[in-house]
């Protein structure tokens, strides 16, 4: 799933090199942080959050055959 996010996240942003993915799992639920540059969080998020549940979405969809929750977290 990390690498998921990561290359949706570089594809968005300005600045790749500044995209940062963490991955925490406990138990059946795994946590994927996202850091980016501070100019490139709006077109992370999108106008009404609409881009970050996307990516939630096909994070989810992907995540849905190895049975674990799949929570994203953008900083």
């Amino acid at each position: 799933m990390k690498d998921l996010v990561e290359v949706l996240a570089k594809a968005l942003v300005d600045n790749p090199d500044e995209v940062v993915v963490t991955e925490k799992t406990e138990g059946k639920t795994v946590t994927v942080e996202l850091h980016v540059a501070p100019s490139d969080m709006g077109k992370v998020i999108g106008k009404q959050g609409r881009i970050a549940k996307a990516i939630r979405s096909v994070v989810k969809a992907a995540s849905s055959k190895d049975n674990k929750k799949v929570e994203v977290e953008i900083n």
